[in-house]
């Protein structure tokens, strides 16, 4: 609460002396604020002691079947040295799963560096003390020598700050304002804000509130300059734009966690919750193709999974347990639905890549192989 109240002070005093600021500068100092911020500051976030949980929460399988994608994706790229860039590790489950299904791949494993990004301390202590082999940190991309292989992000761009912006004549960008607390107002959007909607051919009814993601744009020009020969792998929650425009997400995206509760309120718990806003994959790719990737295709995680073996390998590691069936099919059950079908549907894994040859088709993106044309 200590630390609640001193973030609060700061913001209102920023308010104070410069007026209203825009969501996105209010969504970035609450989670990413020197030492108070909810992503830099010490305390349980992710897992089911925090605020949320992410799919490797649940079960070993889903770090697997991204190490298998990896392994093709090194086979494609003619199993030389692998280099992995993981941004915001979490935890650093993700990467302790991939790692250890691909150590019995000795020929993968022994050329294997492992890169995670995280701009966190407390997140980057945390995954310190749960590996402890083949990883290194860095703050940036442009710090990692040599050649990148693959990037992946699992749940990152939903963290990253957005433009909230409400559809009027013309559109107008929220900022926040204080008084006994704090609330919006609506200011006319700058040219660049004017220019993504013209950019993506998005027409919002009048009253829609939306976000724009304009720091994923930036994440996305320095991937594509920075990688010669490789993937991307984005796993998130989100949609292309046709299903954000939909009149059901009228009242935009953005949802706070706090306690495994979700709801809509960012200016409550400050520091102490997560924000998030879905992902728009189609500004995703857009801004890909503009910095050199190519769309390999964009899947529901469900299907992905599917597609790589999960639903065997789950049996396998759960078969291997030994543990009394009833309870061991009901976990199994639980799981299932979870990673395939609940989260399963609402995530999204957009694959790109660059000097790829564009006949190569990946396993996990085979379900798009597989769905009759119209």
């Amino acid at each position: 609460m200590e630390a609640t109240n001193q973030l609060t002070g700061i913001i209102r005093q920023k308010i104070r002396e410069d007026g209203p600021i825009s969501f996105h500068d209010f969504m970035e100092m609450c989670l990413y604020h020197p030492n108070l911020g909810y992503y830099t500051n010490t305390g349980d976030k992710i897992g089911f002691q925090g605020d949320f949980y992410t799919s490797c929460c649940l079960t070993p399988a889903f770090g697997a079947m991204i190490a298998r994608q990896l392994e093709e994706m090194w086979h494609i790229l003619e199993k030389g040295p692998f280099t992995i860039v993981e941004y915001g590790a979490g935890t650093g489950m993700l990467c302790r799963d991939i790692l250890a299904y691909l150590k019995a791949v000795p020929e993968l494993y022994g050329q294997l560096r492992y890169c995670i990004i995280e701009i966190s301390p407390a997140m980057r202590d945390i995954e310190k003390a749960n590996l402890t082999e083949k990883v290194s940190w860095r703050d940036r991309i442009e710090d990692i020598e040599g050649d990148i292989h693959c990037i992946l992000s699992n749940e990152l761009l939903d963290n990253f700050p957005v433009h909230e912006v409400v559809m009027d004549d013309r559109p107008k960008e929220v900022f926040v304002d204080a008084d006994e607390g704090f609330h919006e107002v609506l200011i006319p959007a700058n040219g660049e804000i004017q220019a993504y909607f013209a950019e993506m051919g998005m027409a919002p009814a009048p009253g829609f509130r939306t976000e724009i993601n304009l720091n994923a744009r930036r994440w996305m020009k320095g991937i594509g300059k920075r990688m010669e020969r490789g993937f991307i792998v984005t796993i998130d929650y989100g949609g292309c734009s046709d299903e954000l425009l939909k009149k059901h997400r009228s009242y935009g995206t953005v949802m706070c966690y706090h306690n495994h509760k979700a709801h809509g309120d960012p200016f409550i718990h400050i520091g102490e919750q997560d924000i998030t806003a879905h992902v728009n994959f189609s500004a995703l790719m857009h801004w890909g193709d503009s910095s050199g990737l190519r769309t390999q295709g964009l899947v529901p995680q469900g299907m992905f999974l599917l597609a790589l073996g999960f639903r065997e390998y789950l049996r396998e590691i759960y078969e291997a347990q030994q543990r009394d069936v009833p309870t061991l099919a009901r976990e199994e059950a639980f799981i299932s639905h979870t990673l395939l079908f609940d989260m399963g549907m609402k995530y999204k894994v957009l694959v790109q890549s660059k000097n790829v040859p564009s006949t190569v088709t990946l396993k996990g993106l085979s379900p798009l192989q597989q769905s009759p044309t119209h």
